[in-house]
């Protein structure tokens, strides 16, 4: 192992906060990372960190080194992709990661019909709904719902994600089908919730177009979106969710749309994340790939809900976020 490479751990080191997380990463032994920052240490003879049992802290050459090593990182990244456009066909590793739902539903599709036409791209796929940090993690590419606060990232959206209420025949017939949002207090429901976001009320717009949220009552959260499907499924909860999570349900009427004269506030935006504007050749003709999937103007998963371009006030200018 070269002193550049050992730079590049070290710098893993640094960016994730400790060595269990940097060898989780390159997916090799604590033991590894921790030999190999030694030997990097004795080679500029100079401490890079000061080291105890549970952390670390870098020293003032440390400090100057984990700078070098992101210059390292910058430039390998710029000539790997210099070289890359040289290549009449895209070749080598295309690092995505995505959320569960849009990876499997949407992502890896793509995958399957992109390795096809480009064989020479190896593929690695890494379903998070954490939030990834692309640059230290080493990923190309990474789908998103909603706009990333990271300013240094180049964000594209993708295609809109708007929302639907959805419930089935048997839970309608068995509590009434609501006429007015005001009785959406009364019913039970099911709602995302994670570490730091829970869905608490329906966010929509009056006859006068000014932003209200209904509280609703849930006896039921989770922070997969399969699973709350699965729930209103079994007649015991509503849902108010984004139109990409759902399948088939509503065409073979196991769901049924309610309150659709509602004006429903959009959900957050699908968006492509990368690290650099010069994306290379593979990483390009994927993004556009997913683009031409997933549909430029009308998302593909809208499909899956018919006459949905009718519900929900989709004419409705504003739009923020649920969660």
């Amino acid at each position: 192992m070269d002193i550049g490479t050992r730079l590049l751990m070290f710098l893993d080191v640094v960016e994730r906060g400790s060595f269990a997380k940097a060898a989780q990463i390159r997916n090799i032994d604590r033991s590894v990372i921790s030999k190999q920052i030694g030997r990097l240490e004795d080679e500029l003879s100079v401490r890079l960190l000061n080291r105890t049992t549970r952390s670390f802290s870098l020293t003032a050459a440390g400090a100057e080194m984990v700078k070098k090593a992101q210059e390292l990182r910058k430039l390998l990244s710029e000539t790997q992709l210099l070289a890359e456009n040289y290549h009449t066909e895209p070749k080598g590793l295309l690092r995505i990661t995505s959320s569960t739902i849009v990876g499997r539903r949407y992502v890896q599709p793509v995958i399957n019909e992109f390795q096809k036409r480009f064989p020479q791209v190896e593929v690695e796929l890494r379903l998070e709904d954490r939030l990834v940090d692309i640059v230290g993690e080493g990923f190309d590419l990474a789908f998103r719902v909603g706009e990333p606060k990271d300013s240094s990232l180049i964000a594209r959206k993708i295609a809109r994600n708007r929302l639907v209420m959805l419930a089935t025949p048997q839970f309608l017939a068995t509590y009434g089908t609501p006429k007015h949002i005001d009785e959406l207090t009364e019913l039970p429901a099911a709602t995302y919730a994670s570490e730091g976001l829970r869905f608490t009320g329906v966010s929509y717009f009056d006859v006068d177009d000014n932003a209200k949220e209904m509280p609703i009552k849930s006896v039921f959260r989770s922070n997969d979106g399969d699973l709350i499907l699965l729930k209103v499924l079994s007649d015991t909860a509503f849902c108010v969710v984004p139109a990409f999570l759902v399948d088939q349900e509503v065409k073979r009427g196991e769901l049924v749309p309610f309150l659709t004269d509602v004006k429903l506030m959009d959900y957050s935006a699908m968006y492509a994340v990368y690290p650099h504007r010069d994306l290379p050749v593979r990483t390009r003709l994927f993004f556009d790939a997913i683009r031409e999937y997933i549909g430029k103007d009308t998302p593909i998963w809208e499909n899956n809900i018919p006459n949905y371009s009718a519900m929900y006030g989709f004419e409705s200018p504003k739009a923020r976020p649920l969660f």
